[in-house]
């Protein structure tokens, strides 16, 4: 029985987030849930060519819209309230769904993965990049 269950979102893919809704109540009955939203820093977009704007996206307000999307994706699983727990944190998704994974002693990540894209080929795939690295189980929904 798992203590505690890192669930990273992606609220950009609201799919891929319902996606993860059986899969998260099936394996998360007694555990507390850390729903986790990374915000990627702007290298990590440039480094997509997707991003070279003269002013930095404010941090805070980022911050704020994400935690709500978050909040709104959240309610759509039926996991009492006090058994959930958000985060939002800026970086390169991999390194932060990591840090969190080990901040919050997870003992198992479930992390949602969409079809290959030519993306994915040329940068890599997060839950790949996740399945390499935690040192908890990790269960990929597609």
């Amino acid at each position: 029985m798992y203590r505690s269950v890192l669930v990273p979102i992606d609220i950009s893919e609201s799919d891929l987030a319902r996606q993860l809704i059986p899969q998260v109540e099936a394996h998360t009955k007694a555990a507390k849930v850390h729903f986790l939203a990374v915000i990627p820093s702007v290298p990590f977009y440039a480094s997509m060519g997707l991003a070279y704007s003269g002013e930095l996206p404010d941090r805070n307000g980022l911050q704020a819209k994400a935690l709500q999307k978050l909040e709104e994706i959240v309610k759509q699983f039926t996991i009492p309230e006090g058994r959930v727990q958000t985060h939002v944190v800026y970086g390169p998704p991999k390194d932060q769904i990591l840090k969190v994974a080990e901040a919050v002693s997870a003992d198992l990540v479930i992390i949602a993965s969409h079809q290959p894209g030519i993306s994915t080929y040329l940068l890599g795939s997060t839950a790949a990049a996740v399945v390499r690295h935690a040192h908890c189980p990790v269960l990929v929904v597609r």
